[in-house]
């Protein structure tokens, strides 16, 4: 790629946009939008707002308005451009791109063309609350928008309940209530949790406890903006001798003996030396 950042080769490059603040974007992403010849983004006038805020001239370029409804007719507008010889500019509607976005499908055109992709990274709603909520930070799952009917989204929190992370979900002010008390009936309300409601805006609030605390703080409140949901991850269970044998067993299909031992070892924190003589003794009886 070309380091004149006025000189773009061409390509899809991707910027995140400032989730609340205006001057959380990066210089980086300001430079990439007054060199691109193409610009493209969920909502144009989002866009244009953000680029005159800043001071960023559209200066007769094209602007086009890409997002999941129109995605199948646009795409090959814009893989065309980038053949042709265009660098073309995606921006998200707010965060990162690609992370609850619509531009994923573009991306993954792109790459299937074999056409040049480059990401300019930027704020993110999912690491913003991750730092605010004061959850551990070591190992995180983002799992987007669950399903809005209740028997679904229990499904799916249950299939997250044993993930040793910090689970972090976006959610509606709509259907929060109902989130947090399914999340309470499937994972219990003794969990640490976090709110993280409209960040970086003027009514940024976090609300921290466990989740029954969470889940009280709003009941007689009327919730606005954005959120984001964070759920610590459970306390861990003791390893039943199946278990363990199970997870020898899927380690074993593409470990050797030593390293299927090691890992589920770690997994259930075990001593190595006894999960690995109980390696030995599967391997021998299969």
């Amino acid at each position: 790629m070309n380091d004149d950042p006025s000189v773009l080769d061409p390509g899809l490059y991707l910027i995140a946009t400032p989730i609340g603040t205006a001057r959380d974007i990066t210089l980086r992403a300001l430079d990439l939008l007054k060199s691109a010849d193409v610009l493209v983004a969920e909502d144009t006038r989002s866009l244009k707002r953000l680029m005159d805020i800043h001071g960023v001239d559209v200066s007769g370029r094209p602007v086009l308005s890409y997002h999941d409804h129109n995605g199948p007719k646009i795409r090959p507008q814009i893989l065309s451009r980038i053949q042709a010889g265009q660098s073309v500019l995606y921006a998200s509607e707010a965060g990162s791109p690609m992370v609850a976005d619509p531009g994923f499908d573009l991306a993954r055109d792109v790459i299937a063309t074999g056409l040049p992709l480059v990401c300019a990274p930027g704020p993110s709603a999912v690491v913003a609350a991750l730092c605010l909520s004061g959850l551990p930070t070591d190992r995180f799952l983002f799992g987007g928008f669950l399903p809005t009917t209740q028997s679904r989204r229990k499904t799916a929190l249950a299939e997250l309940a044993d993930i040793p992370a910090t689970l972090i979900f976006y959610e509606s002010p709509r259907r929060i209530a109902g989130f947090l008390q399914d999340a309470i009936d499937v994972l219990g309300g003794t969990r640490q949790a976090a709110l993280c409601r409209e960040m970086t805006k003027k009514f940024e609030e976090t609300l921290r406890g466990t989740l029954q605390d969470v889940s009280a703080q709003i009941e007689d409140r009327q919730i606005k903006g954005e959120l984001v949901v964070l759920i610590d991850r459970g306390a861990k269970r003791s390893a039943t001798t199946e278990d363990i044998r199970e997870a020898l067993s899927h380690a074993l299909e593409s470990m050797s003996v030593r390293d299927a031992a090691e890992n589920v070892a770690q997994a259930f924190n075990l001593k190595k030396r006894d999960v690995y003589q109980q390696a030995l003794a599967l391997v021998k009886k299969e």
